[in-house]
């Protein structure tokens, strides 16, 4: 029996072999293939996107503000807003749910069951509006206009005694609210040309103990 053992090994190392030669035949074909003229031809088929396109999708606010819209919202008009709009998921004040909780917490991201909201955890407002703009509310995103995302933000803001009552906010002014744990996130820069899945290695500037993982709040 060992022959027809040796014979096996031997016809499967020359299947193997033979399936290599394919393998790079086939590659040195499509590699060519892509060098004909017919692949250098286009498509047809897309189209070169209108500023207006490129304008509905470059909705992103950054941290000190760039790409503000126009516009501004008061807490008061953000307040009937917030009853018709987002009252329903995050309750009547951002705290009964069933949604996120958006409000309070305060003092409580260093402690054992850390509540993360808008007012104790989120660095920069501008994130709030941009979070709203973008995919508020949930049933119809991106459906409020400017003057709207500007009123519920203020709103917010006000909830966790961040600005005061008579607030009004634009591009100007949403930029300069402070939060409260503006200073609890640390900058970091991965390495370059590094790329890890698991077991990684910690990034140089780990982030600081004010913001832990939250527990699944009740």
């Amino acid at each position: 029996m060992a022959p027809v053992r040796s014979l096996t090994i031997i016809v499967s190392f020359v299947g193997f072999l033979s399936g290599l030669t394919a393998t790079a035949q086939s590659q040195e074909a499509a590699k060519e293939t892509t060098k004909s003229p017919a692949a250098q031809r286009p498509l047809g088929i897309g189209q070169t996107p209108t500023e207006e396109l490129i304008k509905a999708w470059n909705i992103d606010i950054a941290p000190d503000g760039a790409n503000l819209p126009d516009g501004s919202g008061s807490v008061a008009q953000g307040q009937k807003i917030f009853a018709d709009t987002c009252a329903a998921c995050h309750g009547e004040h951002g705290t009964e749910g069933p949604m996120d909780r958006l409000v309070g917490g305060k003092g409580t991201l260093e402690t054992k069951k850390p509540i993360m909201t808008v007012g104790s955890y989120w660095p920069y407002a501008t994130t709030l509006y941009d979070y709203i703009r973008r995919a508020m509310p949930l049933t119809n995103p991106q459906s409020l206009s400017a003057d709207q995302v500007y009123a519920v933000t203020a709103y917010i803001l006000n909830l966790n005694k961040i600005i005061p009552d008579d607030a009004v906010l634009d591009k100007h002014s949403l930029p300069a609210v402070e939060m409260p744990n503006r200073d609890g996130f640390e900058h970091i820069t991965a390495p370059g040309g590094v790329t890890c899945m698991t077991n990684c290695e910690p990034l140089v500037g780990a982030p600081k103990a004010a913001a832990p993982q939250a527990e699944p709040q009740k």
